[in-house]
């Protein structure tokens, strides 16, 4: 633990008051001037990939991120997020800043964030952001069939279900509807990775940041029950179209195809129930 503590001391450039351990490579930090998380990361590539994303959610301000205190190759401390209700005026806000975050855009559909390694991850799982002609091409070849290979290499699935992957991989420029420019993406905002603050506000954590389809991030927030959501939607839906970008028609029947790299990305890690949600999910994103 001391060898921890002087290592995050260097990192934000404080001594460090006091340390305790919320998890396998998560702590809790106290400098007695802020209270701080640092994580380290889970593989090669983790920790700076998270600092970088951070940074580049944050930058044009329009939802709350924890501010990055320090990093290096194996660390990422940030500022803690203090926890309250949900609400639905905070619901609201959120929405409208997420959609005006997605319309910031990026450069291109698979790019890291500015300065982030192309070799990221989201959890446990490895991640490969690199930059792609379009979304279809990126999402098959990064995002569904590095894990589907994986788990039939683990016995996950057999070949049937391996080549319905297959089928919805080929058919992605049908089923991903209208073209879309790149949108800033968070990249993993499941109901965990959303903090309803005491401040009022709700703060996005633990990002998996790259240039993508924001009704990716859209679906991720259906995928285990954000709360509010109705009223998330609702106002992302409307400040998008006062932007000028409305979401595209069929966004509804897309949730399936959107999840799918995620549910791909649990079962490969967990198995378990998440095998058979992501072969619904292909299911569902065929029809």
């Amino acid at each position: 633990m001391t060898d921890t503590a002087e290592v995050i001391s260097r990192l934000v450039g404080e001594p460090i008051h006091e340390l305790r351990r919320l998890g396998s490579a998560v702590y809790l930090v106290s400098t007695g001037k802020r209270l701080m998380i640092a994580k380290r990361g889970a593989g090669p590539g983790a920790s700076p990939a998270e600092a970088a994303g951070l940074r580049w959610l944050s930058e044009p301000g329009d939802v709350r991120i924890p501010e990055v205190r320090g990093d290096d190759a194996e660390w990422v401390v940030m500022d803690y997020v203090y926890e309250g209700p949900s609400g639905q005026a905070a619901a609201e806000a959120f929405g409208r800043g997420l959609a005006a975050l997605h319309l910031r855009g990026a450069p291109a559909f698979g790019s890291p964030p500015p300065g982030g390694p192309a070799d990221a991850w989201m959890g446990l799982a490895p991640m490969r952001n690199e930059p792609g002609p379009d979304w279809p091409a990126f999402y098959a070849k990064h995002r569904v069939e590095p894990y589907v290979r994986s788990c039939v290499d683990q016995g996950v699935f057999d070949a049937d279900q391996a080549g319905m992957f297959d089928e919805v991989c080929s058919r992605l420029p049908e089923l991903a509807g209208d073209p879309e420019s790149p949108a800033r993406l968070h990249g993993d905002a499941w109901s965990g990775n959303v903090l309803w603050g005491s401040d009022g506000q709700v703060w996005l954590i633990d990002p998996a940041a790259h240039g993508g389809h924001r009704e990716t991030d859209l679906a991720m927030l259906r995928l285990f029950g954000t709360p509010q959501l109705t009223h998330v939607l609702g106002a992302y839906r409307e400040q998008a179209e006062q932007l000028g970008s409305p979401l595209a028609d069929g966004v509804e029947k897309r949730v399936h195809l959107h999840q799918l790299f995620p549910l791909l990305m649990h079962a490969e890690v967990f198995g378990g129930g998440y095998v058979h949600d992501a072969i619904a999910a292909a299911h569902g994103a065929l029809r």
